[in-house]
């Protein structure tokens, strides 16, 4: 395995943070078993930097991913540094989103189970859980188009720009957030959202119904939570111990 390391002489202190923060995505995704193998891929925007982001090595586990293994590159595409691959698919994803969503510094996409086969119904997810209604008034749909071309990067953008809790149909899941512990907290969300909807799904009989009008309070109840800047890090920091717990060693 090529794994790039980068000098941490060669970068801002905010960057160096920027990827500690990011490999502990990583370790926390493989942790929650969200992994598909050496696919899929998270991001961060650096800070100071805002044509600039984070993402993995293409190559590398997630298990294995440390923040001087990251990849730094921008907007256009050019990789910082001689070292480093980096999915053209997961590119397109990310630079698509950050071009479209100046808000944005974090994003998440992942091929789950649950998650993709939620994206290859034609009626998603619907409002008869309480996982669900942590992200229904904020989830988009985006219909399947080819990954790696500049007509995806700009739709995929259009997309992002109506919600930050995407069913990429046919595909698999996305989260924007302004942070990684938001990011996070929507994917977690979203996953257990599309979980409960596949289990539903296999029972012979109908959902028990949530009243339209709890569903709208929730929805009202649920924005307030995410427009807190605090929104997600309880939820990161006891994720952090559990991969601490294991006994890894991400910053480095």
């Amino acid at each position: 395995m090529d794994t790039v390391v980068h000098s941490r002489i060669d970068m801002s202190e905010a960057e160096w943070t920027a990827r500690c923060d990011l490999a502990a995505l990583y370790r926390i995704t493989d942790h929650f078993g969200w992994t598909d193998t050496i696919d899929t891929h998270m991001s961060v925007r650096i800070p100071g930097e805002p044509n600039c982001f984070l993402i993995n090595n293409y190559g590398d586990l997630f298990d294995e991913i440390t923040a001087s293994s990251l990849v730094k590159m921008d907007l256009d595409g050019k990789v910082y540094g001689k070292d480093g691959r980096f999915n053209a698919a997961g590119f397109t994803i990310h630079s698509g989103v950050y071009k479209a969503r100046p808000d944005a510094n974090c994003v998440m996409h992942t091929h789950t189970r649950a998650g993709t086969g939620v994206s290859v119904l034609k009626k998603g997810i619907r409002p008869i859980s309480q996982d669900a209604l942590s992200v229904y008034d904020d989830l988009v749909y985006h219909e399947y188009g080819m990954p790696t071309s500049d007509e995806e990067c700009e739709a995929l953008g259009a997309t992002c720009q109506g919600g930050n809790s995407v069913v990429l149909r046919n595909h698999g899941l996305l989260t924007v957030g302004a942070t990684i512990p938001g990011a996070l907290r929507r994917m977690y969300m979203l996953e257990r959202a599309c979980e409960v909807e596949v289990i539903a799904r296999s029972l012979d009989e109908e959902p028990a119904p949530i009243d339209p009008d709890v569903v709208r309070q929730y929805g009202e109840r649920a924005r307030q939570m995410r427009a807190n800047p605090e929104y997600g890090v309880t939820y990161w920091n006891a994720a952090l111990r559990q991969v601490q717990g294991k006994g890894t060693d991400w910053r480095q």
